[in-house]
Parts: C-alpha cells; sequence; structure tokens
C-alpha cells in the first residue's frame, strides 16, 4: 500500500474495562460475578431524557415456546423516531451493566431502545443455541415485529412510536458485542427489515474460533482445539442453574446436556475428546458453521460496521477480515474498524465504552453514530473510510487511528535460511537442516485464555529448547508497520506424521504453532497480542501456507522480527504422539514469510 492512503484521524474511547460483551468476558477489573452473567438490579426506572419499561415477548423458536425478557427504552418528546435491538454477551443479561448501556446510551440520542436477555440468558427462555439464525434470529425477528406494530408484548403493550418504512416494517439498527454480535448477522439473514448492523469483536466461522486451523485451503481438516476459551464458556453456559434462580422449564434440555441446543454438547464433547473420526469431524465442522455467519453472510444484506478487537484470542482480526471480505464481494455496504480492545483485554484511555456514554468523544464511536445517522436517521453524513485500525504507538490522541481505502496487501517477504536467519533476499539463504520434536506435554505458552477472569497472572510466553525452531531478521533499518495477517509458506519433514496422517483420524496429523516475535535490542521479546496460529497440516509430504493472526504493530528501527514454528503451546490441544519435524533449506526451495508492511 502506498502511504498516501493512510491517513491519520482522531482517537478512539474508554480508559477503564467495559465495552459490549457483558462488560467483557476477560477483564481483570470486571467482578466475576458478572463475567458469569449474574443478573444485576436494575428497576425499570423514568428521566427526562427517556423511559424504561420491562417487557415480556413469548415467542416461537426452535420447535420451543419462550419467553424473551426485554426492557423497553423510550426517548421523551411526541412523534416517532428509529429503533435500535441489542443483546447481551454469551453469559450476560439485558441489564448486566453493558447491554443495559447501549439502551441508555441510544435512548438518551433519541432512538428507541429495545434490549433483551438472549435465549437462554438473564431471565429469557429457550436453550443455548449459540445465535443460530434459524432459533435465536428467528426470535429475534419476532421482537422487530412488536417494533413494526405486527404484535403486542405479553402485557398488551404496542409500539405505535418507531418510525416505519412500510407497514409493519421498522427503521432498525442493530449493535452489540461477540454473542450480541453474531445475532445481528444472523438475524439480518432472516429478516430483510434490519436496516443497520454494528457487529463488534465477533466471530465468522465459530470452527475457526474454537477449532483454529491455520493452513490455508484446509477448511475441511479440523485445526487444534482451543480448549481453555472453549470450556470456559461451555461451563458459563452449563452453569445457568446456579447463576439464575427459578429457570423457565425451556431452558432445560437433558441431563447431559442441561441448557445447550444436543447438537453444541455433542461439538464440545467431540473437540474435548482429542479425537477427529471422520464422522463426528463433519459432524462437527456442519454445525460449527452453520450457527456461524460464514454460512449465511450470502443472505446479509443490511449496511454493516465491522468493529473488531486486535487483543482478542478468542475472535481475532482474520475472523472480521473474513465477513469483511464476504459481504463486500457480494454488494453489501461493509466497512471495518480495527480497535484496540477485545476479548483480551486492550482497554486504553480514549477508546469506546458505552458505560461512559463516550460515543461523541471517541473515534469508534463517532463512526457507530454516523453509521446509525446514515440509515437509521437517513441524514446525509460521511460514515468514514473503508477501513480504519488503532495505532497503539501513536501518543498524540487526535492521531491514533490511520484509514485506508482498502485492506493492506502482503508486500515485503522474508525467506527462511538454513542457518536461523530470516533473510530478505533469496540469494542469501544459507543450505541446511534444522530438526525440533515435540513432547508429550506442552512446551510452549502463548496465554492462559481465563487468566484474567479468574485474577492469576499470566507468564510471559515462552518456548522450550529443542521443541522449536525460530528464524530471526537482522535489526531493522528503519520502523516497519505491520497492519494485517502476516502468511507464511513452509515444507517439513516428518516421517512420523507421514505414516500416521492417513489413519482416518485427523488427530493423527500433524500440528505445529506459528507465530512472530518483536526482539528488541537488549533481547527482549514481544509475542503481539500473544497471539499464535495452530495448523493441522493437511498433508506433510506438500508445501503448505499458514495465515497468521492479523495485527497491528510497529517494528522499531533496530528491532529484529523472529519467526517460529513450535511443536505445541498449553492453550490448545497438540499431536498425538511423538512427531519430530525436520525443516529444509535451500535457496531454490525454503520457506517464506510474507508481511503486511504499511
Amino acid at each position: 500500500m502506498t502511504s498516501g492512503r493512510y491517513l491519520p484521524v482522531g482517537k478512539s474511547g474508554c480508559p477503564q474495562c467495559g465495552g459490549l460483551v457483558s462488560r467483557r468476558v476477560l477483564g481483570s477489573c470486571v467482578p466475576l460475578a458478572l463475567l458469569l452473567g449474574a443478573t444485576l438490579t436494575h428497576p425499570a426506572t423514568a428521566t427526562t431524557q427517556y423511559t424504561v419499561t420491562a417487557l415480556k415477548f413469548t415467542v416461537q423458536t426452535g420447535g420451543r415456546s419462550c419467553t424473551v425478557d426485554a426492557d423497553l427504552y423510550r426517548p421523551s418528546g411526541a412523534g416517532r423516531a428509529p429503533a435500535v435491538l441489542a443483546t447481551n454477551g454469551f453469559g450476560g443479561s439485558k441489564n448486566d451493566g453493558s447491554t443495559d448501556a447501549i439502551g441508555k446510551a441510544f435512548a438518551e440520542r433519541g432512538y428507541v431502545s429495545l434490549v433483551y436477555s438472549g435465549l437462554g440468558f438473564g431471565r429469557s427462555g429457550c436453550l443455548i443455541s449459540l445465535d443460530d439464525p434459524t432459533i435465536d434470529g428467528i426470535a429475534a425477528s419476532q421482537l422487530i415485529d412488536f417494533l413494526g406494530g405486527k404484535r403486542s408484548a405479553d402485557d398488551g403493550t404496542t409500539a405505535d412510536f418507531v418510525t416505519l418504512d412500510s407497514a409493519g416494517d421498522p427503521r432498525v439498527g442493530m449493535i452489540g458485542g461477540s454473542y450480541g454480535g453474531a445475532i445481528q448477522l444472523a438475524t439480518a439473514a432472516v429478516d430483510r427489515r434490519v436496516d443497520a448492523l454494528v457487529p463488534m469483536i465477533t466471530w465468522n466461522d465459530l470452527a475457526y474460533s474454537l477449532d483454529p486451523n491455520n493452513a490455508v485451503g484446509a477448511s475441511q481438516v479440523p485445526g487444534a482445539f482451543k480448549w481453555q476459551w472453549t470450556n470456559g464458556f461451555y461451563l458459563i453456559g452449563e452453569g445457568q442453574t446456579l447463576l439464575e434462580a427459578s429457570l423457565d422449564p425451556s431452558r432445560f434440555n437433558s441431563l447431559t446436556c442441561l441448557h445447550f441446543v444436543s447438537k453444541a454438547c455433542d461439538t464440545i464433547r467431540t473437540l474435548n475428546s482429542g479425537s477427529y473420526p471422520a464422522d463426528r469431524t463433519t459432524e462437527l465442522l456442519s454445525y460449527a458453521r452453520s450457527v456461524s455467519p460464514v454460512s449465511y453472510l450470502s443472505r446479509v444484506k443490511a449496511p454493516t460496521l465491522l468493529v473488531q478487537g486486535q487483543a482478542d484470542s478468542l475472535f481475532n482480526l482474520n475472523e472480521a477480515t473474513a465477513t469483511y471480505k464476504a459481504l463486500k464481494a457480494q454488494g453489501t455496504q461493509v466497512k471495518m474498524v480495527w480497535q484496540n480492545w477485545g476479548h483480551s483485554g486492550g482497554m486504553v484511555a480514549g477508546e469506546l465504552n458505552l458505560a461512559q456514554g463516550n460515543l461523541e468523544t471517541s473515534y469508534v464511536g463517532r463512526r457507530i453514530l454516523a453509521w446509525f445517522d446514515r440509515y437509521l436517521g437517513k441524514k446525509s453524513v460521511d460514515t468514514g473510510p473503508a477501513f480504519a485500525y488503532y495505532r497503539d504507538w501513536i501518543t498524540d490522541p487526535n492521531g491514533t487511528y490511520a484509514t485506508a481505502d482498502r485492506l493492506p496487501s502482503l508486500s515485503q517477504k522474508l525467506y527462511l535460511s538454513g542457518d536461523g536467519k530470516l533473510v530478505d533476499n533469496r540469494a542469501k539463504v544459507a543450505r541446511g537442516s534444522r530438526t525440533y520434536t515435540n513432547w508429550l506435554v506442552p512446551t510452549s505458552h502463548s496465554e492462559s485464555s481465563l487468566a484474567g477472569m479468574i485474577g492469576l497472572p499470566d507468564p510471559a510466553p515462552y518456548d522450550t529448547e529443542g521443541t522449536y525452531l525460530g528464524w530471526t531478521s537482522e535489526p531493522l533499518a528503519r520502523t516497519t508497520d505491520v497492519v494485517g495477517a502476516p502468511r507464511a509458506t513452509l515444507k517439513v519433514v516428518s516421517p512420523k506424521a507421514e505414516r500416521t496422517q492417513g489413519s482416518g483420524d485427523a488427530a493423527d496429523k500433524l500440528v505445529l504453532f506459528a507465530k512472530l516475535y518483536d526482539i528488541a535490542p537488549d533481547g527482549s521479546k514481544t509475542l503481539v497480542h500473544r497471539l499464535v496460529a495452530p495448523v493441522r497440516v493437511p498433508d506433510v509430504t506438500k508445501p503448505f501456507t499458514v495465515t497468521l493472526p492479523g495485527i497491528v504493530h510497529r517494528y522499531e528501527k533496530g528491532h529484529r522480527l523472529r519467526f517460529v514454528v513450535a511443536a505445541s503451546d498449553d492453550a490448545y490441544f497438540g499431536n498425538r504422539g511423538i512427531k519430530p519435524v525436520t525443516v529444509v533449506s535451500a535457496s531454490e526451495d525454503t520457506g517464506v514469510l510474507r508481511l503486511p508492511v504499511v
């Protein structure tokens, strides 16, 4: 990309933890009870700006009849107004301190806000169905019926004060994060009445999110199970009996799968088994994608502002990038912002925090307001550039975000030399080979995914000698800004993996972990946001390409880049058995690392 397409703009906003994911599922400054979705008591209130009315809606969805618990925020004053619909992050509820903050923030700005506890959470009924468009999306569509005057709440309340585009068609947008982000896309896929979406820090493909395989073109090969994140959420879901008193009977499934739909529990059991026989792998991938935007984005036509977090090992930047590219390719109006904070932390002063109401004073907040002004208010406003990203090395509060008219391209190549160097010219590659061997226990550490939730410190990332290979560049002659997802093309030799990979169980294929360190002159190293790229190699007899997680990072002058391939990572399930790996380098045939440098 040419530097002329990257322009500094104003700073985004929020000095403390908060956000849209039930106060974000991770964040050491957030009480554990709130992280687990315990309901806070917020009685219906009235202010000079808006009134709040608690409502119940009986919905038919997923073969069940259940009640949705909601709060209606109606701005003061006569006349109709556009509506904003929102629900909670996983484990939250309509009044978890984040979801209700959405209702308040937009009611204060003249929007009718309907916020509700998602199916299976808070005081809403039905099973947890992972934002399935055929279940959660259909339920949300019935709430849009209410906003459009086509139905009443269970107590007879009607909404005759929402702007209509036609009879029964309300002017309505959606906003929310994580679980409250994917529901927007699921709803828009089944209901064309949705006029605008702002999904934040959410997924594109749950198969990639929970069991990532970063090998390009290997969508039918399972990855490495992200066991900490996945089991953490599973326990939150199954623990609803302990978190909510007197649960609605519609929230119970069976003794072996208390509160989720059965296919979700089947998926968890397969992942935790450590085995991937063909039939169960097909079921796992099929179900995970059926409840993911990747399977239904072709039906999403509502203008979409994607906001994704850089500090996020659960739903990384690659997820939003995949959604962005799919929507753009089909002609859906879409723009994307990479803010700093995500599920793994990253909240800094000035970033968006709806609990603080800093919409007008944060960059992301202003982008959201403009999006709704344009598509809900029908105002002629500038909705901003196609792509914007937060830069943590900028200290000027008016310049933390840069913008571009497109995503950066892979513009710089580095080569893996046989002597462990990362060189900028193929002619500099030394012939040689090096080998690592995995142990039966993990020997590399990137993160403890749930450390923040339980208040424990997280050790710095490390790799154990003999269980990884690294390639290190010369000190950089100039600062190098990487914006996007690096890619590495590799060829490995592993006779043991070659013998076992055709067993019929994908768990016998080779697993490795690729990552990129920033090495300071004093030898200290930084793994940007602790992100790694798990790979289950489709076929070790052939070269393969790995897409690393997207990053926004400045490698300072004098620093070095170190590309690492490790045998394991303790945040993921790894190899079955011992599988030594050799990497051979020669100038005419060696691994290549490509970077999106701006």
